[in-house]
C-alpha cells in the first residue's frame, strides 16, 4: 500500500467509527428528549399551584415558539382568561418545519391578524379531553372546523398528530401536536 492509500483507508475508518458515535449519541439524545419531554410539561404543570395555558406553555421546554407567537399576537391575556379553552399546540419543531421564512414572517407586526387567525384555529372554547374527542369535526375559536380522527389509538387534528394529550391547565386542556394547522380559507 501507498501513502495515498493508507490515507485513504484511515479515513474511511474514521468515517465509520465516527458515524458510529455519532448515531450512538443521537439515540441518546432522542431518549434522553423523549424523557424530558414527558417531565417538561409535569414540571411546566408545578411552576404555579394552578398554571394558566399561557403559564403552562411558557414552563414546557418545547413550545417557546408557541408562547412567543401568542405574544406577538397579543393573544397572551386571552388565553390566561377564564376560559375554559382547549389547545392544539405546536411544538417548536412544528413551526420550524414550515417552510423557510414563514414563521419569521407571521411575528412581524403587519402579520399580526393573520397570526391570531392561524394560531386561533388551534383553540376551541371548552374543555376537551383526549378520552372526549370524537370522529368528526370541532369548531375552532378561528370559525372554522378542525377535523378529528381516531384511528389504532392515535389522534389527528387535520393532519397533525397528538403527541402529548390532556395537560391540564386552570383554565383548560393542552394536546400537543406535531404540526402547525391552518385555518381552510387561509
Amino acid at each position: 500500500m501507498n501513502a495515498k492509500q493508507v490515507v485513504t483507508v484511515a479515513l474511511m475508518l474514521m468515517g465509520v467509527v465516527f458515524s458510529q458515535v455519532f448515531a450512538q449519541c443521537h439515540n441518546s439524545h432522542r431518549s434522553a428528549q423523549r424523557t424530558s419531554h414527558q417531565t417538561n410539561y409535569r414540571s411546566a404543570s408545578q411552576t404555579s399551584a394552578n398554571p394558566d395555558i399561557v403559564e403552562l406553555a411558557a414552563g414546557a421546554q418545547n413550545l417557546s415558539i408557541l408562547v412567543a407567537a401568542v405574544k406577538a399576537a397579543g393573544l397572551v391575556s386571552t388565553l390566561q382568561g377564564k376560559g375554559p379553552f382547549t389547545v392544539f399546540a405546536p411544538t417548536d419543531q412544528a413551526f420550524a418545519a414550515l417552510p423557510e421564512g414563514t414563521l419569521e414572517d407571521l411575528l412581524k407586526p403587519e402579520n399580526k391578524k393573520k397570526l391570531q387567525k392561524i394560531l386561533t384555529y388551534h383553540v376551541v372554547a371548552g374543555r376537551i379531553e383526549a378520552n372526549d374527542l370524537q370522529n368528526g369535526q370541532v369548531k375552532s375559536v378561528e370559525g372554522s372546523n378542525i377535523k378529528v380522527q381516531l384511528t389504532d389509538g392515535a389522534v389527528r387534528i387535520n393532519d397533525a398528530l397528538v403527541r402529548n394529550a390532556d395537560i391540564r391547565a386552570k383554565n383548560g386542556v393542552v394536546h400537543v401536536i406535531d404540526r402547525v394547522i391552518l385555518p381552510p380559507n387561509l
